[in-house]
């Protein structure tokens, strides 16, 4: 068990595995407070992954606790920041276009690789589990970077990839309409360095659905290099797996987090809960 301190409270968690993940004890009332949210964020930058096992927080409480994090921010144009997003892919609960867009979500990826500053963390709730499947796999892309050889991340230095939107729809829809792709495509490309450091020096790796080819390399090489660097990340002892209970709450270090669903019956009706913390850094970061 170890604590870290605080002015009238203090946070209370137990270390999940070394290299990913810790298990935050305090009662919801103590989180809601607001008080231990330094400490928390300090947590999930050192760990990845912070689960609050069963808090049953409502969905006012869910956007209040992303508040005392560091902003709710929004998810898509026109949502009410004040309101969830439903992460669900059964279509009686969610826009066709987003079901679309969620069944990435069974796929290894990070979140907003396409914006230039990305999202800090995500938190979701569970709300309704599927009866089989639907778990949470999380895999820490920072505490595998470290484990690299000095001469892999050698090769790695200087290294920028092309991240896309259509990319990554190919991993569940590989023969798609020309209207699908012309849409998907519409959403733009965006690069950004396959080792990303942030201002404190820490680095990560930026992988997922959404890498699509290393600039300037060969398709071949390239694609050795990301999918070879993707199971790596993804392996023991870097990856940890969720399996929720109704009620409980998870939040990632979007910079250094893959993750991904396993698969579920699509009309289940599981349903997730999530919020989206405001991004503080961009991938990169310029140095005074």
């Amino acid at each position: 068990m170890a604590t870290a301190a605080n002015v009238d409270v203090q946070l209370r968690y137990e270390r999940i595995k070394p290299k990913i993940g810790a298990r935050v004890l305090n009662s919801k009332e103590e989180l809601l407070t607001g008080e231990l949210s330094p400490a928390i964020l300090d947590l999930m930058e050192e760990v990845g992954v912070v689960v609050f096992p069963e808090l049953h927080l409502t969905d006012a409480e869910q956007v209040q606790f992303s508040n005392s994090l560091g902003g709710n921010a929004e998810e898509l144009a026109g949502q009410n920041q004040d309101a969830v997003f439903k992460v669900t892919l059964d279509e009686k609960n969610q826009q066709k276009n987003v079901v679309e867009y969620l069944k990435g979500s069974l796929f290894w990826h990070i979140d907003g690789t396409m914006n230039p500053t990305p999202i800090r963390a995500s938190m979701l709730s569970a709300q309704v589990l599927a009866p089989e499947g639907g778990d949470t796999e999380f895999a820490n892309t920072a505490t595998s970077y470290a484990d690299l050889s000095d001469e892999q991340k050698a090769e790695l230095e200087g290294l920028r990839v092309v991240h896309s939107l259509w990319a990554s729809q190919f991993y569940h829809t590989p023969e798609p309409t020309a209207e699908q792709l012309a849409d998907w495509q519409s959403k733009g490309e965006a690069e950004i360095p396959l080792v990303v450091t942030n201002s404190a020096g820490k680095k990560s790796l930026v992988l997922g659905n959404t890498a699509h080819y290393i600039r300037g390399m060969d398709m071949k090489d390239s694609q050795r290099i990301l999918h070879g660097l993707r199971d790596f990340a993804t392996s023991e002892p870097y990856v940890y797996r969720h399996v929720w209970k109704v009620g409980d709450t998870v939040m990632w270090d979007n910079r250094t987090s893959l993750h991904k669903a396993t698969p579920y019956d699509p009309y289940s009706g599981r349903m997730m809960h999530r919020t989206i913390i405001k991004g503080g850094e961009a991938w990169e970061v310029v140095k005074g």
